[in-house]
């Protein structure tokens, strides 16, 4: 068995699984585990944004897209020589990764027979299956149940402490510039977490909102977590957040860690904003940094 994994999200379910022995691809962007992109042939490249302002990014991002251009480069020379036999890849987001009709006609190209297993997870839920999913394409079903009971029963205990607790009203930001609100699975992280969702895009892709609109909606809490930073990076766009609504708790959460990437840490994730949101119930996490008032 020899896997190719397109995207980060799926990396980190390969690694969960123990199957990085038969790993042999993965994409710039697979920095979970640190030593993905080390210890495997990275494949799959994209621009380097980390000198542009989200607004930058943005602008860049529909440039590309209006053109009918890819945001991601798979690198065919680099992949046929691996030779894969499962090739994990996604439907869910052209922003966030290639979508899988690219890879199956770079696959046709090179005469490539393997399986191409596509996640399109939408909510919490469908990330854990999807799990189960890469096991079973893996042959190695027994391994993702337990791996999914095992995120399950974090999920309970978490549940369990927050209990019959007041659900603060929370609001997830996913982008500054321009204002785009949480969406797919992250409104059922916040509602795990013991929050009252406020906002956002529940099983749906996020797009552009009016700052306005959110504060009508009078949220007591707001967690930054933009797609693509970490939490220092979160943190610097956290302020924008804070001064368009003065008087809000607000807080930066490390989005790619565990929050906008569909992996086993959104578990992570859940008890960070639990952590948040009912710091006297549950461990303090490293993934969160609350943004003081100046």
């Amino acid at each position: 068995m020899r896997v190719a994994s397109l995207l980060p999200s799926a990396t980190e379910i390969v690694y969960a699984l123990g199957l990085q022995e038969h790993l042999v691809a993965v994409t710039f962007e697979c920095d979970e585990p640190a030593s993905a992109r080390t210890d495997h042939a990275v494949v799959v490249s994209g621009a380097d944004t980390t000198s542009m302002t989200p607004a930058e990014i943005d602008a860049y991002v529909r440039e590309r897209r209006a053109a009918g251009e890819d945001l991601y480069t798979l690198h065919e020379d680099a992949l046929a020589p691996l030779a894969p036999t499962i090739v994990l890849t996604q439907d869910l987001c052209r922003v966030c990764a290639l979508p899988t009709e690219r890879v199956d006609v770079a696959l046709a190209h090179l005469g490539c027979s393997a399986d191409v297993v596509t996640l399109d997870p939408h909510r919490l839920d469908d990330v854990l299956a999807d799990i189960g999913t890469v096991a079973a394409a893996c042959g190695v079903t027994p391994r993702g149940e337990q791996v999914v009971a095992e995120l399950r029963l974090r999920l309970a205990t978490v549940s369990a402490a927050v209990a019959g607790r007041a659900r603060p009203r929370t609001a997830v930001v996913e982008w500054v510039d321009p204002l785009f609100e949480g969406g797919h699975w992250i409104p059922d992280l916040v509602e795990a977490a013991g929050g009252e969702v406020v906002g956002g895009h529940r099983g749906r892709a996020s797009g552009p909102s009016d700052w306005s609109d959110l504060r009508a909606l009078d949220p007591e809490v707001v967690l930054v977590a933009p797609c693509g930073y970490g939490l220092d990076g979160a943190a610097e766009q956290a302020s924008i957040v804070r001064e368009q609504l003065p008087g809000t708790h607000v807080w930066a959460i490390d989005g790619d860690a565990v929050v906008v990437r569909p992996g086993p840490r959104l578990v992570d994730g859940v008890e960070a904003i639990a952590s948040v949101l009912h710091p006297d119930a549950v461990p303090a996490s490293g993934h969160v940094r609350r943004i003081a008032p100046d």
